[in-house]
């Protein structure tokens, strides 16, 4: 129930009380006897001041809850200057009529669509934590009324977002989203205080685009992804022809080492054939199968006919 009800709902009640009033001291008047006397009289005016006391004191008291103020309309005056407090405070019945305020902050959630710089549509949502600045109640009562958020809030909130994010690409609304929330913050609080309103908190809630930007936008990841694959499917390309390359030439110049062993020493053939052998000789070692071998299959002939012909061989060159 807002203010102007409660007061026309407080005259409504002081007019009723009052017909009530004169009833009551009608019937005790027309019940009095004819020659009642001075001791009648007095009772019965002493009834009627008693009806009027609480009457009185029950409309004569108004009380300011925590968190709220009182703007004191009178009917001759206007709208007295002086804000009332918290607690409890006098009232002239009929001739004055208190109006309360809530000045806690009260949260709202305000929606805007609008264009970014590069024209693409934008659909924002903003957090605004609001309350009324008590030391000018009187004038925003004399000027907005009651229903002062409503009135002020969701034009101001939208001026607010649509110059500020026409300011910006849709890019920049993402990457530079904490210096945007900022930049609303500020205009909207220097807009607010024209209206005698504290702003104790401006966020962004909720930020999105048209269809249409969306789709492009994962369509542009997508190929950035597949670019970036590619990019890596050569690279690897690129390491494995290195590394055939390298692996090509150590295989050639092992093989050059070799030969040039084997051309320099023939020892080495059976050094490499003794070796095999311990390699064969290891591993049948460990078998639990019995295996029997020569000397031809062991590797361990070393008077082989070959040998000799290869070693008569090098010693000719």
């Amino acid at each position: 129930m807002g203010p102007f009800m409660q007061g026309e709902l407080r005259d409504e009640t002081t007019r009723a009380m009052a017909d009530k009033v004169r009833e009551a001291a009608q019937r005790i008047f027309a019940n009095l006897p004819s020659g009642g006397g001075a001791p009648m009289g007095a009772l019965g005016l002493g009834a009627v001041g008693l009806t009027g006391l609480a009457y009185g004191s029950a409309n004569c008291l108004f009380n300011v809850e925590g968190g709220h103020r009182a703007v004191m309309y009178h009917r001759f005056g206007g709208v007295q200057q002086r804000v009332r407090g918290e607690g409890t405070h006098l009232v002239l019945p009929w001739f004055q009529r208190p109006v309360l305020y809530d000045v806690r902050a009260k949260p709202r959630m305000i929606q805007s669509l609008t264009g970014s710089k590069d024209l693409q549509m934008v659909n924002i949502s903003l957090r605004v934590l609001s309350r009324p600045d008590p030391g000018f109640l009187p004038t925003i009562y004399r000027e907005l009324g009651t229903d002062y958020d409503e009135r002020v809030l969701p034009s101001i909130v939208n001026e607010v977002l649509k110059s500020v994010v026409a300011q910006y690409n849709a890019s920049q609304l993402i990457t530079q989203r904490e210096a945007v929330s900022q930049r609303i913050r500020t205009d909207l609080l220097s807009r607010a205080r024209e209206f005698h309103l504290e702003l104790d908190d401006v966020s962004i809630t909720h930020l999105s685009f048209g269809k249409e930007y969306t789709a492009a936008v994962e369509a542009k990841q997508v190929a950035q992804q597949e670019a970036e694959r590619a990019k890596f499917v050569v690279d690897k390309a690129k390491q494995e022809k290195k590394s055939t390359i390298i692996k090509a030439q150590g295989e050639a110049k092992s093989a050059k080492l070799i030969g040039d062993a084997v051309r320099d020493n023939p020892g080495y053939i059976q050094l490499r054939r003794l070796e095999a052998a311990r390699d064969v000789a290891g591993t049948l070692s460990k078998s639990t199968n019995k295996v029997y071998l020569d000397t031809q299959s062991l590797l361990l002939n070393v008077t082989d006919s070959r040998d000799v012909l290869l070693e008569s061989h090098t010693k000719k060159k």
